[in-house]
Parts: C-alpha cells; structure tokens; sequence
C-alpha cells in the first residue's frame, strides 16, 4: 500500500485511488479485504448518502476534512465517530467531506432512504 500519510497532519490524497462506492462516495481502499475488515478513505460529494444500515461490527470513523452527519449528529474535522455492531442509522454530507473508515465487518443495507 502507498504512504498517503506523509506526516500525522498532512495526507497526500495524490497517493491514492478512488473507485466510486456508492451513488456520490468514492472509496480509496488502504487496507484489508471488504467482508473481512477494511481501512479505507470514502470521499463525498456534496449532498451524498448512505441509506439507513446496521453494523455487523465495529465501525471508527475520523472525519479528516468537511463534515458528515447521521441520525445522531453533525461531526466535523477532526471527530472521531464509533458505530458499535447493531447500530442502526443513515449518513450524509451536505457540503462533502473526506472521512478515514475502519470496519470490522461490513454494513448490512436496509433501506433505499
């Protein structure tokens, strides 16, 4: 895998790949294997989505730039998110934003909105 961090502070995203993920999020994927655990960087464009799911594991996410929302709030650079597995929400971005995201296991999708 690529250095993307050239310092605690300074990510070269020019290091990195991004593949679309989802309709508006575009994944880099760091490390692992999706349905075994996974390290990766979800870019969202503005106003983008992810329908209502639950986590089959644990799921820690750092916002590094932007802000992305859920059902329970708004997290801006530098928050640190845990979602524990049974966990249920939705998550957006109104004006995009550049997450790191580990999980355990992968997310089980329930619904379109």
């Amino acid at each position: 895998m690529p250095a993307v961090f050239s310092s605690f502070l300074e990510l070269d995203l020019a290091a990195v790949t991004f593949e679309p993920f989802r309709d508006g999020v575009e994944i880099a994927r760091l490390s692992g294997q999706g349905d075994k655990g996974e390290t990766a960087l979800l870019r969202y464009a503005p106003g983008a989505s992810v329908p209502m799911h639950e986590h089959t594991g644990l799921e820690t996410i750092l916002v590094l730039s932007g802000s992305q929302s859920d059902d329970d709030g708004t997290y801006r650079a530098g928050d640190l998110v845990l979602n524990q597995p049974g966990s249920r929400h939705r998550v957006w971005s109104a004006e995009g934003c550049l997450v790191l995201i580990s999980w355990a296991a992968p997310v089980r999708i329930l619904g379109d909105g």
